[in-house]
């Protein structure tokens, strides 16, 4: 909000929106630099995918991308449907081979992709 309110200003006083713009950039980049700083550069994504052909998506996400999958019972409240859900961590360079994997196996699957803050554990950091 604080950074809106500064961008907003630079433009009001400079009367020129590419200071604003600018100013934008700088506060993006300087975001970022203090993410990485804090966080590290090793980005993981955690992936939670819901479909009737788990086991077909799990074998192919192994067989083609090396990374295990884990599945976890859950329970739509809306269909009141039991299901297996896939929970796979992967890379950012993984990401879009999984989807394309769980898209072509099941174009009806449900793919939910979250920033993971850490992920300790075989193929990723080591304590």
């Amino acid at each position: 909000m604080i950074d809106a309110i500064i961008v907003t200003l630079n433009v009001f006083f400079f009367q020129e929106i590419e200071v604003g713009l600018y100013s934008a950039i700088a506060i993006y980049l300087m975001g970022k630099m203090i993410d990485i700083l804090f966080e590290g550069i090793y980005f993981t994504k955690l992936l939670l995918i819901v479909s009737d052909k788990n086991e077909e998506i799990a074998e192919k996400i192994g067989e083609k991308i090396k990374r295990g999958t884990t599945g976890l019972f859950g329970k739509g409240m809306y269909t009141k449907e039991e299901k297996l859900i896939l929970m796979c961590a992967a890379s950012r360079g993984d990401i879009a081979k999984i989807k394309m994997i769980a898209r072509q196996i099941d174009p009806k699957s449900f793919i939910v992709i979250t920033n993971s803050r850490e992920v300790v554990g075989l193929g990723f950091k080591k304590t």
